[in-house]
């Protein structure tokens, strides 16, 4: 059931006290660690899921050794991100490792991305696009909480019809970057 939650204020220490404990585990291995994702924008209704990417050197069995010791496990179904249109197509910018908690209660999705690459820069503009134009933030939330409503339990319908709008406010983003000189800002963790 997709169900979206009302902001809670509670998921930035969440967020921090995974970031903390994935730094002890991955050390150096771990270029940056961010919260990202609709639960990293103040005041945005979300899914309850923290979202969390590290950003690696490279998708390696050694990261994969650390991140089980964190009690992550990694889902191996799932390999690339989603490429929107116009962006490079090079399969290798859209590489991904994705984590889920081994045993938690508390629903994570943990991303690792490639340093440079298109997809890890791209849910941090994202996310920095949003905090920064609250009204293009509640104008995503209204289509997330459509798409709940219409499609509470088609998980497909969901992302096929969320991921063309990300790609529409992702466009914004760029501009938004390019006239305000946008870079990646210090890590969260």
């Amino acid at each position: 059931m997709i169900t979206i939650t009302p902001y809670k204020p509670e998921w930035k220490q969440e967020f921090q006290n995974i970031g903390t404990l994935l730094r002890k585990f991955l050390g150096d291995l771990a270029i940056r660690i961010d919260h990202i994702g609709s639960t990293s924008v103040p005041n945005l209704d979300a899914k309850d899921i923290i979202d969390i990417q590290v950003t690696v050197e490279a998708l390696t069995s050694e990261l994969e050794r650390a991140m089980n010791l964190a009690g992550f496990e990694r889902v191996t179904r799932i390999t690339s991100d989603h490429i929107p249109p116009e962006f490079n197509p090079d399969p290798k910018e859209w590489e991904k490792w994705i984590f889920k908690p081994a045993s938690s209660k508390r629903k994570i999705n943990l991303h690792v991305r490639i340093q440079n690459r298109a997809n890890q820069r791209y849910p941090i503009l994202f996310r920095d696009y949003l905090r920064a134009l609250p009204m293009v933030a509640k104008a995503y939330e209204k289509v997330k909480q459509e798409l709940a409503k219409h499609h509470p339990e088609d998980i497909e319908a969901y992302y096929d019809i969320k991921d063309p709008v990300c790609d529409i406010i992702i466009g914004g983003a760029e501009e938004w970057a390019k006239l305000t000189g946008w870079s990646q800002r210090e890590s969260d963790c």
